[in-house]
């Protein structure tokens, strides 16, 4: 493939399943990190069936056992192994993880959130990242999930946060109402099509965090 030649490929981005910090509403980038809860394990098993009738040509996922659980669970029902990209990992918020969460905690976050989307993006959690560093590393895995490919079709197994933060800068098209509007739910896909010729890429979003494949 010489610089010059376009290629296309496709990218789901899979919100894991249900994990106890969504109950517990604790932050959770690395030290908190729990796997999936049986109705977790339910999405993860519904959005399995949904890739089986379709094209996968490979699988990643964020290293935090929730989401690796998931991509497992995809995987099994595909015949896909699952490659580990760190860069997928959830957002990193620093000295809120591992502090019994309050709504003064949360208050926090929503605020560094509320400043990154409004173009703050020197905005930093408390020992954690900024956006640029977020955005730097989201763009970064997805660079590598496509490295060498063309007209394939990826699933990234990762997190809300990440995807509903970055996607905006990702997508040249994102809608942001949309994005504002419309949560991340737990197992919700995201499409997006990623294109690359003469050593840029750029990508365009097809679908914002469909839940159609869940029922239950």
């Amino acid at each position: 493939m010489s610089d010059g030649d376009a290629t296309v490929n496709t990218v789901y981005f899979v919100r894991h399943g249900e994990n106890p910090a969504n109950l517990t509403r604790e932050f959770s980038y690395r030290s908190v990190d729990y796997p999936l809860t049986e109705k977790g394990i339910r999405q993860a098993e519904q959005t399995a069936a949904y890739f089986a009738g379709r094209t996968v040509d490979a699988i990643y996922s964020s290293p935090l056992k929730r989401a690796l659980q998931t991509a497992q669970i995809i995987g099994a029902a595909t015949g896909h192994g699952v490659g580990v990209v760190e860069e997928l990992r959830e957002v990193n918020c620093g000295s809120l993880e591992g502090q019994t969460p309050t709504a003064v905690l949360w208050a926090i976050h929503d605020r560094i959130m509320e400043r990154w989307d409004a173009g703050d993006h020197d905005a930093t959690f408390p020992s954690g990242e900024d956006y640029h560093t977020l955005v730097a590393r989201a763009r970064d895995a997805l660079a590598r999930m496509v490295e060498g490919r063309d007209g394939q079709h990826i699933v990234a197994v990762t997190h809300g946060g990440i995807v509903k933060a970055t996607m905006k800068d990702v997508c040249r098209d994102a809608d942001l109402d949309l994005i504002r509007r419309v949560p991340t739910a737990n197992c919700a896909i995201t499409e997006i099509e990623v294109h690359s010729q003469g050593g840029e890429s750029w990508a365009t979003m097809k679908r914002w965090s469909a839940c159609d494949h869940l029922f239950d």
